[in-house]
């Protein structure tokens, strides 16, 4: 009895962890290239009633559940044309701006491409509306003076860019290596992990890797990947499975204390 009444209490406070999920889900619904979350749950250890352990009957009873990891799909969403110049939109799916806070040199990765021109004590670069310093494909800072930023937009746009002198950036076999906005993608981008402000941190020993000739739009952003109607279901659902799990801890105290006025 005393099984059924923890069993009861564990299923609850699953429930209202998977809630969490769901909520702050809702709440990135206007937020450019969020990616939503979902909770993944594991049986706890389950048992055979009135037979060996290695049995296999109908009559099994569990421990309950509990929210084992959260994941994130990193698949492309909708994207909005806003003609913006500086907004960028990733098209393909499991890759990532990389940006760095110039307090900390923390490095972090975001799909989120609204971007603007800030001011610091080195000069203009290209930043996250955060603060954080976009880098380019040499984890370097994107400084955003007016003929960097009209070289970073052709190139993302894919136009020349003609310039009066001639092109220092080029090496000996004539190519390109002129700044750009660095794409990069992860062997195994589900292990991210969510540092806040849409923004993603990779565990110790997984290193970026850089995504040449990515397919960036210009005068674009991807919107949220939050699905309403798919979060309004699982909030129903939810909200049943919590009242289930209330229900049982309530039943189950109800018998117990009917046992003991028995005694």
């Amino acid at each position: 009895m005393y099984q059924a009444f923890y069993t009861g209490a564990l299923g609850a406070g699953s429930e209202m962890a998977r809630m969490s999920v769901i909520a702050n889900n809702l709440s990135n619904i206007n937020n450019n290239g969020f990616k939503p979350k979902t909770a993944v749950f594991s049986d706890l250890l389950n048992y055979n009633l009135n037979d060996s352990e290695d049995a296999v009957t109908e009559l099994m009873a569990g421990n309950g559940i509990r929210m084992q990891r959260t994941y994130s799909n990193f698949s492309t969403d909708m994207l909005a044309r806003t003609d913006a110049p500086l907004d960028f939109a990733l098209v393909d799916s499991n890759t990532f701006f990389m940006v760095e806070d110039p307090a900390t040199g923390e490095i972090t990765f975001t799909r989120n491409g609204h971007f603007r021109k800030a001011e610091l004590e080195e000069g203009f670069f290209l930043t996250t509306d955060s603060g954080k310093i976009v880098l380019d494909q040499n984890g370097e800072r994107l400084e955003a003076d007016l003929p960097n930023l009209e070289r970073i937009v052709a190139a993302v746009s894919g136009e020349e860019y003609e310039e009066e002198e001639e092109d220092e950036d080029d090496d000996e076999d004539g190519e390109d290596n002129s700044p750009r906005i660095g794409v990069y993608t992860f062997s195994n981008p589900s292990r991210l992990t969510s540092v806040g402000d849409n923004e993603f941190a990779p565990p110790e020993g997984m290193e970026p890797v850089l995504v040449e000739n990515a397919n960036v739009q210009n005068g674009a952003l991807e919107r949220s990947g939050t699905d309403l109607a798919k979060e309004m279901v699982k909030m129903i659902e939810c909200q049943r499975a919590y009242s289930y799990a209330l229900k049982m801890v309530t039943t189950s105290d109800e018998i117990v204390s009917t046992i003991n006025s028995l005694r």
